[in-house]
């Protein structure tokens, strides 16, 4: 949802640039340290290190589609400071002719200032950061905004640790600094993680973004359902839904395989 300059030499060069970030910071992901706890990567405010190959297929309407093959990853750099990192390479008819090239690299820096117990229940840990977001799309091809951005973001992890039932209200706010797409947003987001059964989990993950340039709210509904095979390995799959008048998409499903380290 990105992207930068104007001329194709200065765009060239620019992704260069950024394809060398991108390696750099997954080089530095997937090298983890040991776990540093015993907790679900699909809480994205887990103390975790995991790096998750993904796939993701959305249905657009009217006979579109779009395919979304990405790389989604954690790495603890102190105890209370987090490293999730995101490549995404996408391919889409939207445009009515098929294009596929890399989408985004998203790099999320999350502080955790504080953990502590409510009552005999439930715990709580707080969680503030910012995500910058750079674009290697390209807006007429479908793939995209065309602009770089910086997001800062807070939330709440409350864990019931009797049922191990995790709630997660997030509040984002997505800014883009260059290219020709003016992003401003502002996205409100709840998971609900529970464990059951032997190794099990399910998900529920619901964003409602408002988009200030364009007065909507293309919010979405994310189900998933996973098993932990063994300590270091997971796999799950993903069932998406678009809401409302200005969702982004009609229905998608997805499948994951999880590297714990």
């Amino acid at each position: 949802m990105l992207d930068m300059g104007l001329g194709i030499h200065n765009k060239n060069s620019g992704n260069n640039m950024k394809i060398q970030a991108l390696v750099l910071a997954l080089a530095t992901g997937i090298v983890a340290a040991p776990a540093i706890a015993d907790e679900n990567a699909s809480n994205p405010l887990a103390a975790v290190n995991n790096t998750d190959i993904r796939y993701q297929y959305f249905d657009l309407g009217n006979g579109a589609d779009k395919q979304d093959a990405f790389i989604d990853g954690a790495y603890m750099l102190r105890p209370d400071l987090k490293l999730k990192y995101e490549l995404h390479y996408n391919s889409t008819d939207v445009t009515g002719t098929r294009f596929t090239d890399f989408e985004k690299l998203s790099l999320k820096a999350i502080y955790f200032p504080s953990q502590r117990p409510l009552n005999e229940t439930w715990a709580i840990k707080s969680a503030i950061g910012l995500e910058w977001i750079l674009d290697f799309g390209d807006p007429e091809k479908g793939i995209g905004t065309g602009s770089d951005q910086i997001a800062p973001f807070g939330g709440f992890a409350f864990a019931n640790t009797k049922s191990g039932l995790t709630l997660i209200p997030l509040l984002q706010h997505f800014a883009s600094y260059n290219g020709p797409t003016d992003i401003n947003q502002t996205a409100m987001r709840l998971i609900a993680l529970q464990p059951f059964g032997d190794g099990y989990w399910v998900k529920a993950d619901i964003k409602a973004p408002y988009d200030w340039e364009n007065d909507a709210w293309p919010a979405t509904a994310e189900f998933q359902i996973g098993k932990n095979l063994s300590p270091g390995i997971a796999i799950y799959a993903d069932f998406l839904i678009g809401i409302g008048s200005d969702r982004p998409y009609d229905k998608g499903a997805g499948l994951g395989l999880r590297f714990n380290y």
